[in-house]
């Protein structure tokens, strides 16, 4: 058996080598390693896979949440509610740029925002909301574009965890995440669903007038060559980058379909497990497990993860210090900050190896030591 990793990059890398080498040699022959055609591509092709008029490659997923706030022309001290059970990009863009982040509760069982929250959370200085659809779930974009609609608010959706996700409107719409707000953004990281062998990120809208302006941001805030209109950064997703992103995008929903594989085995195996509490789908997503995340009770966590890892079976806490009770943001705190369900997860989260190129036996063996571990412990349903 293949050692167990959380993300298998080198594996999924060597089932599309070939593919993958040609494309990298075909950039190193042009010699055009900025603004090569295969960004363009890219580009063009990631715009019609999400069915969005508008797609702008950057350079990695915190400067696209950067970008896509400086491009809504937000003044210093607005407001933008955010949820705390996050990585901290959401919010440290928010901070960066001089804008105040306003943190608020998760539902405790999708982990992603509370619409009711955000309501309760929105004064005269709110400008906008970032939803974060976590762990390859989708947040409640309908209620949260309802809210922003009535407020007049900007939304940015965090798309960096749910890329090809599904959202489903109550009358049967169905749109891809990250093309529901005012803005998306994602990271191509290499861990994520869609990942680069390095850096990248890319935004997303449907403003054909926004969409300029982003791409001015992102490019020294220039209409063309040398006449800079606005401040803007330096922010480009590379040749090489978009070349091989190429190549995995037509293999994304396969990808995604692989992650749901794992996460339903997963799901049978801890079924008689009272002590887990498995990912609930949400009814209006198609959840594609960025992560699979357990929600742990009447367990000591850290044993379970010694446990693991001496069987050499990796496990992450994400995350395990929220938003709101990070250093970074004290100065920040002048309102609500009890979040029971955020701290209450973060004591009981627990994340599980899933990827694209995991077998069988890999996932039989992970949870026949999860099962053994709480047969040990004389645990009874």
């Amino acid at each position: 058996m293949h050692p167990i990793q959380m993300v298998d990059t080198r594996n999924q890398y060597l089932n599309i080598k070939v593919e993958v080498d040609n494309a990298i040699q075909d950039v190193l022959d042009s010699t055009a390693f900025i603004n090569g055609e295969p960004v363009k591509t890219f580009s063009g092709n990631l715009s019609n896979y999400l069915g969005i008029e508008h797609t702008i490659p950057c350079a990695n997923g915190t400067d696209a949440l950067q970008i896509a706030m400086m491009a809504l022309d937000l003044q210093p001290g607005d407001e933008i509610i955010t949820p705390s059970f996050t990585y901290i990009a959401t919010a440290e863009v928010i901070a960066l740029l001089r804008l105040k982040p306003v943190f608020v509760e998760v539902d405790k069982e999708t982990f992603c925002i509370s619409p009711e929250a955000v309501e309760d959370a929105i004064t005269s200085k709110t400008k906008a909301i970032v939803p974060v659809h976590l762990f390859g779930q989708a947040a409640p974009m309908e209620k949260i574009m309802d809210i922003a609609n009535r407020h007049n608010l900007y939304v940015i959706e965090d798309n960096a965890q749910a890329i090809g996700c599904n959202y489903i409107f109550s009358d049967g719409t169905v749109k891809k995440t990250g093309t529901i707000g005012t803005i998306g953004a994602t990271s191509f990281y290499p861990s994520k669903n869609l990942g680069a062998y390095g850096d990248g990120g890319a935004i997303f809208t449907a403003d054909e007038k926004l969409a300029n302006k982003i791409n001015m941001i992102a490019n020294h805030g220039q209409s063309k060559r040398y006449y800079h209109d606005i401040v803007g950064c330096n922010s480009r997703l590379d040749t090489l980058q978009a070349a091989i992103l190429n190549i995995k995008l037509q293999l994304l929903e396969k990808y995604n379909e692989a992650r749901k594989k794992v996460a339903a085995y997963y799901d049978t195996a801890f079924a008689a497990i009272p002590q887990i509490n498995i990912p609930v789908r949400a009814r209006y997503s198609d959840h594609v497990f960025h992560q699979y995340t357990l929600v742990l009770s009447d367990t000591n966590r850290d044993e379970l993860i010694k446990h693991l890892a001496d069987h050499k079976i990796p496990s992450m806490i994400y995350y395990p210090v929220p938003a709101h009770r990070q250093k970074m943001f004290d100065h920040f705190q002048s309102g609500n900050t009890m979040f029971p369900n955020t701290d209450w997860l973060t004591e009981r989260v627990l994340s599980l190896p899933v990827h694209t190129e995991m077998n069988e036996n890999q996932v039989d063996f992970i949870t026949s030591t999860i099962i053994n571990y709480f047969k040990n412990k004389s645990y009874t349903k």
